[in-house]
């Protein structure tokens, strides 16, 4: 009798999982020209338009804490994190739908604070709440919302598409939403321990990092300048789960190396701040971090230049290299660090 064996998730990670479930695909259908791999789905609706599919899920205790999360910001992070998916394809979302189960202990008006927070941030990105599922749940609040946009086909940029020498570049600055969320815990920590009813947390000083953490925001306005610039990265994803996991991606599904130079990886003094108080490194908020939602993107030389003239909000923090094996930070003091690829 051949003896059962339980492999944890853990010993393999989620990239891994996910490349097992790939294998559980269903049937190949024409239309669906992209599955499992990138920031989203694509299904041709004709040679010149396609649809754009994807989803997020968030579970109390995992993804959220309410101690500290007010209920109208979480709606609003969400639908962020679902249509950054869309624009990291180089797309428009169009519907938003979401699902939710609910425990007694929420009442109607903690619900449609939340349901402020969708309303808030669909307005922003100018998409429709369309529908979704409510049911009830024993325990922990749980949601999972799904974003439908459009791009024209020949515009859809993918993670894959990286070429030797290609600059490899970051929107916005990165760890601050990790600096956001250190301070917020910190702060609930000092609550529990003094056992303070009515408890009025320190945030002064703090506030950009911590809407980093509670209120991100999706950066369609890089997509629009893309547009009107006429420019198309090769290769394109948003920063959800840190910039090291997040450009192994790009490099393992692009087929290139990858060398950094950490010194050029933006962030912010007010992160740096943070940093400092915890004694902590603050390139591992950057590295590691997770939730930004910049865009990590892949150009061509000569594309940089004509970027540059029409925005201004990116770094160029490294390159595309040969060899496919390599993942290397240059650290900018005669030193540099391999990182498994």
């Amino acid at each position: 009798m051949k003896e059962k064996t339980f492999q944890s998730i853990q010993e393999i990670g989620f990239t891994s999982l996910i490349d097992k479930i790939k294998t559980y695909g269903g049937n190949r259908r024409k239309e669906i020209s992209k599955g499992i791999g990138d920031d989203a789905s694509v299904q041709l609706v004709d040679e010149t338009e396609a649809v754009l599919t994807s989803s997020e899920i968030f579970l109390e205790g995992v993804h959220f804490d309410l101690t500290y999360h007010p209920l109208h910001h979480l709606g609003y992070k969400i639908v962020t994190a679902a249509v950054s998916d869309v624009y990291a394809m180089n797309g428009e979302p169009v519907q938003i739908l979401t699902d939710i189960a609910i425990p007694n202990k929420y009442s109607v008006e903690m619900i449609e604070q939340f349901y402020r927070g969708v309303d808030a941030a669909c307005k922003d990105y100018n998409c429709v709440l369309a529908g979704g599922d409510t049911t009830a749940s024993h325990q922990f609040l749980a949601i999972s919302v799904t974003v439908v946009g459009f791009a024209k086909s020949e515009k859809i940029i993918y993670r894959n598409g990286a070429g030797k020498d290609d600059a490899i570049c970051v929107t916005g600055d990165l760890g601050g939403a990790l600096a956001g969320l250190r301070i917020l815990m910190r702060e609930k920590e000092y609550w529990k321990s003094n056992e303070e009813q009515y408890f009025q947390p320190d945030l002064q000083g703090y506030e950009y990092v911590v809407k980093r953490q509670l209120v991100p925001a999706a950066r369609m306005d890089f997509i629009k300048v893309l547009k009107s610039a006429n420019l198309k990265p090769t290769a394109l994803i948003d920063l959800s789960q840190g910039l090291l996991a997040d450009c192994k991606q790009v490099a393992v599904q692009s087929g290139w190396g990858v060398e950094l130079f950490s010194p050029a990886v933006p962030i912010s003094m007010e992160t740096r701040k943070v940093a400092d108080e915890m004694k902590e490194d603050v390139d591992k908020y950057a590295f590691y971090g997770g939730e930004d939602f910049e865009m990590l993107f892949t150009l061509k030389k000569e594309d940089v230049e004509r970027l540059a003239a029409n925005f201004d909000d990116f770094a160029v923090i490294g390159r595309m290299t040969e060899n496919k094996s390599e993942f290397r930070i240059n650290t900018g003091e005669g030193e540099s660090i391999e990182i498994d690829i």
